[in-house]
């Protein structure tokens, strides 16, 4: 035995050297990682330690130093393959460094740090912990990377993309080490709270995210026994597996009042073996990497058969004592005992992978080398010894169930394939070169060809199509190619002067040269035309509903409730709960104006000298007497003197000439004119490029007005509705509501009308129709929840917005944050948007990037039935506006707090560990039901394959299996039976499901479910049943997944 401790082996500070506190060698041996209390780590070469004696050595000693944290470092671990090198701090940060090939950096001038040798560059910063990381490991085949600390927090980090994979809280004190089985099963964590937790996982894909790992990293035992009076005070518990996997030594144990280091069994989990002689806490305790036989292999040849007989284990053990003991399993005292090794406490061990070389590391600085002479420890085993005794864990086998027969590992390929495809795209996208579509066709949006593909089938204002956008494609193509190379280079080049005057060329963003498509889709009205700059710049995302004109009051319309319930008995507690209507609003708040595109910002006008100003408001409307006694009471806007509706988007605003209102064609000018008494008629004109088309007079005051290219609508404060034929001739006869109009939309030939009493109204001008009768807005502003009060009514959620689809249904948001579409054919609200899954849902906030990139990832074909008609954008974006609107409305507005604390508080008890999972399905099968409703293709058919990989990933085989007899539907069923009773929907019989067709859908959850062997047994079959060609070859043929 050789022990070394250079003089030069430790990190040096002006006063005294620093506390190192870790230390680890690389794979290969060659290297000795180091963190310290100077916040920096340092690489040294192996080689000049071993020849620290031998003057004539001039090799580097130290290879590199980096200092990317800004506290004392705790925890230095190299990766198994020695490409990564990891580091963990009291600035809650994990660093990732990589070797790179170019030369170093020269050192910062005014250092005394030698140059360094090795370039080790910072290539990921990690953060996740809310306290110091106080221990990193690796897993044996570097999947993944866990990092413990003072949070009580256990983080998961990927270990190919470093990302954030799952945390755990299952500790309730400070977790301080941290170790990995061998055979790639388990995981053991040693906390302050006296446990030791051992959890098991199965190794996670390269591209594997937060969703795949729901059902990954499971606690398996909890060990106490060992622990329930060790000391508090050692900084560490670093625990180690043992090389065979058998047994895992657990630092700071206590037998009686004796300090120890448990052996803890594998599989019993109990510890019936105690190494008893450190006179105080231990710190760190270590195994050998290999296995040794205690007789030489050629003097007892028949051990090698017998593992278990002839091989053991070695293992160091430091802490407090200021002591380092090797134990060996063969003998019941330590082969070696150092006493006084150090000054200070034993921070950390480290063993080379030749199982004969010992570092260890100090709080008072020093860093000792440990040399074994073959024998002293014993002699070392082949590796294949190692293996043999790790291959009854398991340890070279996955751990998943054996696929059945050679169907079920080709589909699993096939849909590896595809998932590895579609996250090439997903990068590709990104980057700005992935183009998914070949043969001069640009990839569709939910489900619409733009422009340049289908110049039929353009979508424009109310639904029409804009000839005008036929013309010109190619020289347009062009000019778009020279604007985007030109925006380029501007961008290359742009200059920045910092505050010492100095000339920087700025940075350019990938997202900002335009190059690329961004995977951040930009909302765009159907009913609105834009201009084809805007349509090259970026992927736009159609949304199916109707654009508002006149803009709601700021916190939305407001409500009160007659409640239908008995008056509540107030309990303690609840007088200090302030309802959130009647709190005052902080901040000041903006001057909005109705403007042609909606609420804008008011512009600041200079005061015109001369002129008396027309007043905006001259009154309130006069009510109708029955909303006193209605169950619903919405504000009644007033009547304005003059109000002005163009039919084109974006054009005629104030300040505005004719010229210039007459660039877009066929622009027409709806303007109502109220007059200051109330006995004098109103007036109604239209004029189109300053020439008047026709005119009407009203015997009441107009106080809302909307019109399409098919009619024009205005409603009065007597609650009467007119309408006009875009020359002006009155449509139908003047339809008298119960009370006033508080909200007038239309969309193409559909027109809404909310009145004060909350009854919503549909018709359908061309048809002279209603889709059912009037439907109160009682039941979604909670009515049944408000109770009576004795002294008026109460406050509701306000209303924020409320539209028409293509299909003349009716979407509705309030103030809370929910958003709601109406049933025709059920008569009821259904809600599509709630905060309940703002905050315990996995997949909130995820519509965006899977919606923007759907039609180049997706599975299967991307070509609907009605693709070439206007059916194919019926209520295209409506969900994923929605969760958009609850986002802004509760999360971002401060609203969620009192939810959040009551679902953190659920999470901690013990029935409620798959609350997060349940939900997330929950949240998936409630966005599956509303895209089912409301005709979305697009959306349905993204719901449906990322709920097929959530239930596959979870392995709810009934949930599977009832999927894909849903989706088979009537493709197999008998045509005879068409006599029967026809379902709708999922119980529908025939070939198609939400203008899909069920076989393609089908077809893209079977290659999804297809990796997950302990499904295959159904899914195989539905590969038979569709005739999946699973032979063929897979880099051609594979479907692309993207969910």
């Amino acid at each position: 035995m050789r022990v070394i401790k250079p003089s030069w082996l430790s990190h040096k500070g002006e006063q005294k050297d620093f506390e190192v506190y870790s230390c680890h060698v690389s794979p290969d041996g060659k290297r000795l990682a180091t963190a310290g209390g100077d916040g920096h780590v340092r690489v040294w070469s192996t080689e000049s330690i071993f020849n620290a004696d031998d003057p004539s050595y001039t090799k580097p000693r130290q290879l590199c130093h980096m200092s990317h944290h800004l506290g004392t470092i705790h925890s230095v671990r190299f990766s198994p393959n020695g490409r990564y090198l990891a580091s963990g701090a009291d600035d809650k940060i994990i660093c990732i460094y990589q070797l790179e090939s170019g030369p170093p950096a020269i050192a910062p001038f005014g250092t005394n740090e030698p140059p360094p040798v090795e370039n080790w560059k910072t290539s990921r910063r990690l953060i996740g912990h809310d306290n110091d990381v106080q221990d990193l490991a690796w897993s044996y085949d570097g999947s993944i990377l866990v990092s413990v600390g003072l949070d009580s927090k256990v983080v998961i980090w990927s270990g190919h993309t470093f990302e954030k994979l799952k945390v755990l809280g299952n500790h309730q004190s400070h977790v301080k080490g941290i170790t990995f089985d061998p055979a790639n099963k388990f995981f053991a964590t040693a906390s302050d709270d006296r446990s030791i937790k051992i959890f098991r996982f199965i190794p996670p894909a390269p591209n594997a995210t937060q969703h795949d790992m729901v059902n990954n990293f499971q606690l398996e035992t909890t060990i106490n026994a060992p622990f329930k009076s060790s000391p508090l005070t050692t900084y560490f518990r670093r625990c180690s597996w043992s090389p065979d996997g058998n047994h895992i030594a657990a630092a700071n144990a206590v037998n009686g009042p004796v300090s120890s280091v448990a052996i803890i069994e594998r599989s019993r989990w109990d510890s019936e073996i105690n190494l008893i002689g450190h006179e105080g806490p231990t710190e760190v305790c270590m195994f050998s990497p290999r296995l040794f036989h205690t007789r030489k292999p050629s003097e007892n040849g028949a051990a090698n058969g017998h593992p278990g007989g002839a091989l053991v284990t070695v293992i160091a053990s430091a802490g407090q004592d200021k002591t380092l003991s090797i134990w060996n399993t063969n003998t019941s005292r330590p082969v070696v005992i150092l006493q006084d090794l150090a000054s200070k406490s034993i921070s950390d061990l480290a063993w080379a992978a030749d199982g004969q070389t010992l570092f260890a590391s100090s709080l008072d600085g020093g860093i000792v080398a440990i040399k074994f002479v073959t024998g002293e420890l014993g002699w070392v085993a082949n590796l294949e010894e190692t293996d043999k005794a790790l291959s009854k864990y398991g340890a070279s086998r996955k751990a998943m169930g054996i696929s059945e027969d050679v169907d079920g590992l080709l589909l699993e390929t096939h849909s590896k394939e595809g998932e590895r495809k579609g996250a090439e795209s997903r990068m590709g996208a990104l980057m700005g070169d992935f183009h998914p579509l070949p043969k001069g066709a640009p990839p569709a949006t939910n489900g619409v060809k733009n422009s340049n593909a289908t110049p039929n089938a353009v979508p424009s204002t109310n639904g029409q199509t804009d000839t005008q956008q036929e013309k010109d494609k190619a020289p347009q193509a062009e000019e778009s190619a020279d604007k985007t190379a030109q925006r380029v280079n501007e961008l290359k080049s742009r200059v920045t002067i910092t505050k010492d005057g100095r000339k920087r060329v700025a940075p350019m963003l990938i997202s900002s040269s335009g190059t690329g498509q961004s995977s951040l889709p930009q909302s765009q009205l159907v009913g609105s035309s834009s201009s084809k700059a805007a349509q090259n710049d970026a992927p736009q995302t159609i949304l199916d509903l109707s654009k508002p004109y006149d803009g709601l009051p700021e916190g939305g319309l407001a409500a009160m409730l007659l409640g239908n319930k008995r008056k509540t008995i107030v309990t303690d507690g609840e007088e200090d709960e302030e309802h959130p209507s009647k709190r005052t609003a902080t901040g000041p708040r903006s001057i909005m104006r109705n403007g042609v595109e909606g609420v804008e910002p008011a512009a600041l006008e200079p005061p015109k000298h001369g002129l008396v100003p027309t007043p905006e408001y001259l009154r309130p409307a006069i009510l109708n007497p029955s909303i006193a006694i209605s169950q619903v009471r919405l504000a009644v806007p007033k009547v304005r003197s003059h109000i002005l509706r163009p039919l084109e988007r974006g054009v005629l605003l104030e300040n505005s000439t004719p010229e210039e209102a007459s660039k877009i064609p066929e622009n027409v000018i709806l303007e109502a004119k109220n007059p200051a008494s109330i006995r004098d008629p109103s007036h109604v004109t239209a004029t189109k490029r300053g020439t008047l088309l026709w005119q009407d007079y009203l015997s009441r005051a107009i106080i809302l007005v909307t019109g399409s290219k098919r009619f024009w609508a205005a409603a009065c404060e007597d609650g009467s509705l007119y309408a006009w034929t875009p020359a002006g001739r009155r449509l139908i006869n003047a339809m008298v509501l119960e009370s006033q109009p508080v909200i007038l939309e239309c969309r193409d030939w559909w027109l809404l009308c909310i009145t004060a009493a909350g009854m919503c109204y549909v018709w359908n001008i061309s048809t002279l129709s209603s889709p059912h009768p009037p439907v109160s807005l009682a039941p979604v502003l909670e009515i049944a929840i408000s109770s009576l009060q004795t002294h008026g009514a109460m406050p509701a959620p306000g209303v924020t917005s409320a539209h028409l689809n293509s299909n003349g249904h009716i979407i509705v948001t309030l103030t809370n944050g929910d958003g709601y579409y109406y049933s025709p054919d059920l008569y009821s609200w259904q809600r599509l948007s709630e905060s309940w899954w703002a905050v315990g849902s996995q997949y909130w906030n995820s519509n965006d990037s899977s919606v923007g990139a759907l039609q180049s990832t997706a599975v299967g074909s991307a070509s609907a039935k009605d693709t070439q008609n206007g059916e194919a954008t019926v209520s295209a974006g409506i969900i994923p506006f929605l969760e958009r609107h609850t986002t802004n409305e509760f999360l971002l507005k401060g609203r969620a707090y009192t939810l959040q604390r009551l679902i953190k508080t659920l999470l901690s008890r013990d029935e409620f560990e798959g609350f997060e999972s349940s939900v997330s399905i929950a949240h998936l099968e409630n966005r599956i039901a509303g895209a089912l409703q409301l005709g979305s293709k697009e959306e349905f058919r993204l719901y449906t394959f990322m709920y097929a990989k959530r239930i596959g990933a979870e392995g709810h085989r009934g949930k599977v299996e009832e999927l894909l007899n849903s989706l088979l539907g009537g493709v197999l069923q008998d045509k005879k039976d068409e006599g029967d009773l026809v379902g709708r929907g999922w119980y529908s019989k025939g070939d198609d499901i939400c203008g899909w067709d069920r076989r393609e859908l089908l077809k893209g959850v079977v290659m999804i479910l297809g990796k997950y062997r302990e499904l295959q047994r159904l899914t195989v079959q539905y590969a038979r049943i569709l005739d999946l060609t699973l032979e063929d070859d897979i880099t051609g043929d594979a479907m692309t997944v993207e969910t």
